[in-house]
């Protein structure tokens, strides 16, 4: 009988896996057009009382990405009274939709990421995850990377693509 190597766990190819740096949390995403008169217009005093009387606890530990999907002139200030009232609620609110708030958290955590194990080695960015990692993630992924690695893939180890290889001196 023929013994099955399996060459990959052999090597040193290392994989860098975004979804282990998945923030934990429920994400949220308020769009204001509803607060808003016919859904474009702010009108500040029934703004102010719809904020007032919005029940903020259904944000607490959450993630919040704020958002106007209509074609409203909305100042500035309205966000940051929003994001007022989320205070003491929220872990996070962001300006966007939901992959920008993803964007925001995984550059959060990938600050934190010790990348010196990757230093001259093969790496492969793993490209399948269950969880929702946006594709900024994988460019802040690679920029921390490439300055280290002997060279980079993406995929999985069976069909990964080659992104960059170091050159010989």
């Amino acid at each position: 009988m023929v013994e099955i190597v399996n060459k990959v766990a052999l090597s040193s190819l290392k994989t860098f896996n975004l979804e282990e740096y998945y923030p934990d949390g429920e994400r949220k995403f308020i769009d204001i057009k509803d607060w808003l008169f016919e859904g474009i217009i702010l009108k500040e005093k029934d703004f102010r009382e719809t904020l007032k009387n919005h029940d903020w606890s259904q944000y607490q530990d959450a993630y919040v990405a704020l958002h106007c999907s209509s074609d409203a002139i909305v100042p500035g200030w309205a966000y940051l009274l929003i994001t007022s009232y989320l205070q003491g609620f929220s872990k996070k609110v962001a300006f966007g939709d939901l992959e920008f708030l993803n964007s925001l958290l995984y550059q959060e955590a990938l600050q934190d990421v010790d990348f010196t194990e990757y230093q001259d080695k093969p790496v492969i960015i793993k490209g399948c995850s269950n969880k929702p990692v946006p594709e900024n993630a994988y460019l802040l992924a690679l920029q921390k990377l490439q300055p280290l690695a002997k060279s980079i893939m993406y995929g999985e180890a069976c069909s990964a693509v080659p992104l960059y290889k170091r050159p010989k001196k």
